[in-house]
């Protein structure tokens, strides 16, 4: 068998990249993409092209359109998040098989609200929650505290920094307001502050096919000062200036086999509801009464060499390139291209 053509679409360095702190693409999203072509360097059966101009992205596909795109442009087309959906959507338009979630799956988990709706009727535990829009006036505000505030619409823990923990309504109102004057954020959820274990569930793979469950990750805030809340702020993630920075770790979870397998039951589900594809992952929060509950669902969740996903592969026993195989080997059998040799 030939081998495969795969186009690996990421994000461009040359554009301006909101996520981040600069504003640009810095050291740590070249290092990434360094990581990922050493890795997939490592793969037989394959053809790598790497494409990161999003100027010439529309030609260079429609010119030479791939046996596969490894879909890894998760900073949006243009380096616009709101435009992530529409890198699928250009492939399906192009006839292109590619990883990961549709245009679809995108948008429904973009609408974290509409997710949690979604886990309800499948009966899957979420934090109670209001939701609320930031044109209104006066606003929603808090009737249980503390309790946590987030935006509705958003990826990699923008927009959550210390502050959206409230515990009055002087607190809500701020911090709602901060929201929709310096981010620009339309709409906000209030939730159940939940402070019990944090874990994250991932899957590769698919329906039809089954999948690969990889171990449990456990968000470790013990290193935190006392002072600040233990939650997943994007200056955990991104600003080496923030109190969260190199403060929390990941471990491999301890969980007993009935709270694992309602997890990966629930995990499941939702991967059914949601109509994702080839891997994702799932993040759980227990309350006061020991129940997990629903945080969120990350469909295309990132790539990266150092990130969650790559981290429980590798206690799985998939080193970070086993791990692009596996996705890639995935999607290649749903779309039943055969595998590389």
């Amino acid at each position: 068998m030939q081998r495969l053509n795969v186009s690996v679409l990421l994000g461009d360095p040359h554009l301006p990249y909101a996520y981040a702190l600069d504003g640009v693409f810095g050291a740590e999203e070249l290092k990434a993409v360094e990581e990922l072509s050493s890795a997939l360097g490592r793969l037989s059966g394959y053809r790598f092209v790497y494409l990161d101009d999003h100027a010439g992205l529309i030609d260079e596909l429609r010119t030479h359109p791939p046996d596969l795109a490894l879909n890894f442009c998760d900073t949006g087309f243009r380096n616009d998040w709101v435009l992530e959906r529409n890198i699928p959507a250009l492939l399906e338009i192009l006839d292109i098989p590619y990883t990961g979630a549709d245009p679809m799956g995108i948008s429904l988990t973009t609408d974290k609200a509409l997710v949690r709706a979604l886990a309800t009727g499948q009966g899957i535990p979420v934090p109670n929650e209001t939701y609320v829009e930031l044109s209104a006036d006066p606003l929603v505000l808090p009737s249980i505290y503390p309790c946590l505030i987030k935006p509705n619409s958003s990826g990699g823990s923008f927009g959550i920094t210390r502050d959206c923990v409230v515990h009055d309504a002087s607190e809500a109102e701020t911090y709602l307001r901060w929201l929709a004057e310096e981010l620009s954020v339309v709409d906000a959820l209030i939730q159940d502050f939940l402070t019990g274990p944090e874990y994250t569930v991932g899957l590769v793979g698919n329906l039809h096919s089954g999948f690969t469950v990889l171990p449990p990750l456990e968000i470790d805030y013990s290193a935190l000062a006392p002072d600040l809340p233990p939650i997943l702020t994007y200056g955990s993630k991104a600003n080496p200036d923030s109190p969260y920075w190199e403060k929390l770790h990941f471990r491999r979870a301890e969980i007993d086999d009935i709270k694992w397998s309602q997890l990966v039951d629930h995990s499941v589900k939702l991967f059914r509801r949601l109509g994702l594809r080839d891997y994702a992952r799932f993040d759980f929060r227990e309350g006061e009464d020991g129940q997990p509950r629903l945080l969120d669902a990350n469909t295309n969740p990132t790539w990266y060499w150092d990130g969650k996903l790559a981290l429980m592969a590798e206690w799985a026993g998939y080193p970070y390139h086993e791990l692009l195989r596996l996705i890639l080997e995935t999607a290649t059998a749903r779309y039943g291209l055969g595998k590389a040799s």
